[in-house]
Parts: C-alpha cells; structure tokens; sequence
C-alpha cells in the first residue's frame, strides 16, 4: 500500500486540493435555491472537485517507459 501511494502522490494530491477546493467553492457561492444538482450539498461538491483535481493533477504524471533505451 505504501509503495503504491508514492507512485501515485500526485494523484492524491490533486484529490485532496479538488475536494477543499469543492468544499470552499460550495461555502462561498454554493446555490441558493438547491436545485443544483453538484453545488446544493457540501459532499457533492467536494467529490466533484476531488475527480476534477484528481484528472486534472493525473494529466502531469509521467510515465515510465519500459521500451526506452537511456
């Protein structure tokens, strides 16, 4: 589990800052009416920002390739 964690930190770190990131965003603007189907609930928000931060951080990994010769 270790090993697999710091292969993939900056995946978790893009997870986290996208939930605090959807959290503050839900606090600040959120929706006044509550129909909003992402920003009326804090946990909605917060997971949509960890998948949103979780891709968006994924995109700048790089990968190692096996074929290389260097």
């Amino acid at each position: 589990m270790k090993n697999w964690m710091l292969t993939n930190k900056l995946l978790l770190a893009g997870i986290a800052v996208g939930a605090i990131a959807g959290y503050i965003y839900w606090q600040q603007v959120g929706c006044s009416s509550g129909t909003c189907a992402i920003t009326s609930k804090w946990h909605r928000s917060s997971a949509y920002g960890a998948l949103m931060g979780g891709l968006l951080f994924s995109m700048f990994k790089k990968e190692k390739n096996a074929n290389s010769n260097g």
